[in-house]
């Protein structure tokens, strides 16, 4: 952005691949508004095992399954050579793809920009023409804010809610709304999720992989069955300077096994749980969760770390709800993903029967009972600081509630009584993040954001 504004460019290619570079050069992107164009590196094969399909995250949970003595160290260290054969981003609808799927759902990215295969030298053609289209842009002088506009980002969420897309998504998406002066927030998901059917069978929750959707037709086809449900603004501006409606024309919909012609849940794959424990909301992932109810005795931990060697050692029970506090955007600071801890769960076996509630991040291939982006957080004294050992939580993803049983008139209490616990001192950056950022379901931003418009 720095380098951008400084010489100054006509117009940009951005060239992100994994989690958190897309959506930071996204939010660059409106943040300049010049004429630009996303075209990332793409996702990887997936590892073949005893003739098994396995990715990055099939390792991640290999580690619990060891400690579970459910595989031996030999059977791991196959796992780890086997799962990522080439370059690319995680082979799932994790964080990376999910991000790069929005992005050509939004408009910004070329259609396959989020599905076809960083070894396909269709991903090189791609290249190509996003350097033969940024000139059209340019000299259209068509502008991030003119294509990314609110019905755009309705649009993009409403992808992300059919795929069954990362919880960070929802992280992100707000952010990027942000710096083209548009307000978004885990209210708004709320809304688009229950009117947006999940059709796409993707992994973690499902059976398949990016490249599976690709096969398909990807992006453009979940677009065409969402736009054909009436769950689509058709009229929207795309980098070819056509409305969306007109791009869709020549997909094909639904293949019926990748992408579903009856929807494999009414609602999105993410569901906004609201409550006395989270006022300002939470989130779980519900694609290929078997239950949506749960309720358990808190087990409350002030740190990631020490949740995690508790899970380490197994010194937990069936039941338990593990709370992990103190880690959202300013308590931690800076939200960490605990990808780690819940890979460890799943991999003994404990994934559905536990759940994990947290004011961190998850990982997009995270799976399970697990809730997070608790807001407020805990770092602020949300009511997730209030939390005790014992205390009964009630989580209902079909109902949207997230509850802590104690009255009104204890949870009062507990918070007149509440001190921030001492934290290490802080300097350069993360001090400057932890005294600016805002809460999660805002998007965790730093600052006022662009015009409104």
């Amino acid at each position: 952005e720095a380098m951008v504004m400084a010489h100054p460019f006509d117009g940009l290619v951005m060239i992100p691949n994994c989690d958190k570079v897309v959506p930071g050069m996204l939010m660059a992107a409106l943040r300049l508004n010049i004429p630009t164009i996303f075209v990332s590196g793409g996702p990887m094969l997936a590892g073949r095992m005893e003739g098994k399909v396995i990715d990055l995250i099939t390792v991640f949970e290999g580690v619990g399954a060891v400690k579970a003595g459910r595989i031996t160290q030999k059977e791991l260290k196959t796992m780890e050579d086997c799962a990522c054969p080439g370059c690319g981003s995680c082979s799932g609808m994790y964080t990376a793809n999910s991000m790069n799927c929005v992005t050509e759902a939004l408009g910004l990215g070329l259609p396959g920009n989020g599905t076809i295969l960083a070894v396909d030298a269709a991903r090189r053609r791609l290249a190509k023409t996003a350097g033969m289209q940024i000139m059209h842009l340019v000299k259209k002088d068509i502008k991030p804010r003119e294509i990314a506009t609110l019905p755009a980002f309705k649009n993009a969420l409403a992808v992300d809610m059919a795929l069954g897309c990362s919880t960070n998504t929802v992280l992100h998406i707000p952010a990027i709304a942000h710096e083209a002066g548009i307000r978004f927030s885990l209210d708004d998901l709320a809304r688009i999720s229950k009117k947006t059917p999940l059709i796409a069978d993707m992994k973690p929750g499902g059976r398949f992989l990016a490249k599976d959707l690709h096969v398909v037709g990807g992006v453009y086809n979940i677009l065409r069955v969402l736009l054909e449900r009436g769950a689509l603004h058709g009229d929207c501006l795309t980098i070819f300077g056509t409305t969306l409606e007109e791009e869709l024309a020549d997909h094909p919909g639904a293949d019926g096994e990748v992408v579903r012609k009856e929807p494999i849940m009414a609602t999105g794959g993410l569901v906004v749980l609201k409550g006395n424990l989270a006022p300002d909301g939470a989130l779980i992932k519900v694609a290929g969760l078997k239950n949506l109810k749960f309720t358990g005795r808190a087990r409350v931990f002030d740190c990631e770390e020490d949740c995690a060697a508790v899970v380490a050692k197994r010194s937990y029970s069936e039941g338990e709800v593990l709370v992990i506090r103190y880690e959202g955007p300013k308590g931690g600071p800076g939200m960490r993903e605990m990808l780690g801890v819940t890979a460890l769960i799943y991999g003994q076996g404990m994934g559905e029967k536990v759940a994990l509630l947290t004011d961190g991040r998850f990982s997009g291939a995270t799976r399970g009972m697990m809730i997070g982006y608790v807001s407020p957080e805990a770092g602020t004294g949300g009511p997730l600081a209030l939390v005790k050992d014992g205390d009964t939580i009630a989580i209902d993803a079909r109902a949207g509630r997230l509850t802590l049983n104690i009255s009104d008139a204890e949870l009062a209490k507990r918070r007149k009584a509440w001190r921030a616990p001492k934290r290490e001192r802080l300097s350069g950056a993360l001090e400057k993040y932890a005294a600016l950022v805002g809460p999660a379901n805002l998007g965790a931003v730093t600052h006022s954001g662009g015009r409104k418009t």
